[in-house]
């Protein structure tokens, strides 16, 4: 008998409508692609925690916002950290994964990000801006996002919001990196269309500058985006690091592209499935 194949729980919400992208396609290509090799069954977050068991790992894709059901993946995380169950990406991501905490930590520590404060009390340390945006600490997909004037950011300036100076920026870039390597690169040359996504050729400088954050975020296995600015002065600055379900915005690769992201991400998936074991 030939030996059985890993069994595969695939997470996402196929009906989720996000803005300027369909979720589905994308994850009805990559399930596709991974029957090559793996036995494998979607299923919507809220039902994750009820079947993961049956699986030899449990894969989070395109699920959508956590805040759209928050108590369904609070459950899910608890259940599979207490039961040891093969999440991928895993759920020791620093990032997004954990919240926007982490914008703050890394301002603090110096890292090329958007300057982020939590308070208005802390407003002194942002660069000065005309503009500010105000965000959620616990968000996704710029739901609760607000760009406000200068006179007026003290006022939702509470301890649940990230505050930003608005930096006017050419363009925006995302890096895409399965386990520690790199995949490929997008930008939005057009800054009022977000996801009118094209290649992009990263300098060294440009790869050193996204490595830096996959590094700090040490997940080992998993897919993440590094989303960045272009700022006035010609430096890429972090907008955020997507470890929990980056999209990947497929479509806007050619053939030979999209079939070498899905080599990537099956190899990763089988040395995921041979250490954690």
């Amino acid at each position: 008998m030939p030996p059985a194949r890993p069994r595969v729980l695939y997470v996402t919400d196929l009906a989720y409508p996000a803005r300027g992208r369909r979720y589905c396609d994308e994850d009805i290509f990559l399930t596709s692609r991974l029957r090559d090799d793996f036995d494998l069954a979607l299923c919507h977050p809220r039902d994750a925690a009820a079947l993961m068991t049956a699986f030899d790992a449990v894969v989070v894709r395109n699920s959508g916002p956590v805040l759209e059901y928050q108590d369904a993946y609070d459950d899910f995380r608890r259940r599979a950290l207490a039961e040891g169950t093969r999440v991928y990406n895993p759920l020791t991501g620093k990032a997004d994964m954990a919240g926007k905490q982490y914008l703050l930590d890394l301002t603090a520590a110096g890292h090329p990000v958007i300057p982020t404060v939590d308070s208005a009390d802390d407003l002194h340390l942002l660069p000065e801006a005309d503009r500010y945006v105000v965000k959620p600490k616990i968000g996704a997909d710029s739901i609760g996002l607000r760009i406000v004037p200068a006179d007026g950011v003290r006022e939702p300036a509470g301890g649940d919001v990230l505050i930003q100076p608005c930096v006017d920026f050419a363009y925006e870039v995302s890096f895409y990196f399965v386990d520690d390597d790199f995949q490929y690169a997008l930008y939005a040359p057009h800054t009022d269309r977000r996801w009118q996504l094209e290649r992009y050729e990263p300098t060294d400088g440009d790869l050193e500058f996204a490595r830096r954050f996959v590094e700090w975020n040490d997940l080992g296995h998993g897919i993440q985006r590094v989303d960045a600015c272009r700022a006035p002065g010609g430096e890429l600055l972090l907008v955020e690091l997507e470890d929990l379900n980056p999209y990947l915005s497929l479509d806007a690769l050619d053939e030979t592209g999209r079939d070498a992201f899905v080599a990537a991400m099956k190899a990763s998936l089988h040395r995921f499935l041979a250490t954690e074991a």
